[in-house]
């Protein structure tokens, strides 16, 4: 299957958000990757109540771990996105196949995934008095600036 873009959510906690995000992939053909432990529960019950009619469209997969997702993902080309980052989202150049890379609702990605591609750190700027923005919210901003750069380039 075509997956123009990647988007991993690592150890998400808040289903809403997780709901959110995958309804965004299925908006632009993203596939969508979850590295567990997630802090909820991924059954079709929860699903229907949760009104998630688009979810059987959502490609996903979901790794025990970080290391299990560099195995599946080995190419994956990978946006850090994390307040701490120097450059801007857009200022990356997203290309077919990337992966945007979040961390959880409550604190962030872990220190090792930002050393591992400290020039691939992104951010999304924001006045101070923020501390940060919703999970849901950082996903779309980055996944439309994303399709919004490799729009053209697809086939």
């Amino acid at each position: 299957m075509y997956c123009p873009l990647n988007v991993v959510l690592f150890e998400p906690e808040i289903p809403q958000n997780t709901g959110n995000i995958g309804r965004s992939c299925v908006a632009v053909g993203a596939k969508l990757w979850l590295v567990e432990p997630l802090g909820f529960e991924l059954t079709e019950k929860r699903l229907r109540r949760a009104g998630l009619d688009y979810w059987q469209y959502l490609d996903l997969t979901i790794v025990q771990n970080w290391d299990q997702l560099l195995q599946q993902l080995p190419d994956m080309n990978p946006w850090v996105f994390t307040k701490h980052a120097e450059h801007s989202y857009v200022d990356a150049k997203y290309d077919i196949g990337d992966t945007l890379v979040f961390g959880n609702e409550s604190s962030g990605l872990p220190a090792h995934i930002h050393d591992s591609w400290t020039e691939r750190c992104v951010r999304i700027p924001m006045r101070t008095e923020v501390r940060s923005l919703n999970l849901a919210t950082t996903a779309g901003i980055a996944i439309y600036e994303a399709q919004r750069q490799i729009g053209a380039q697809q086939p």
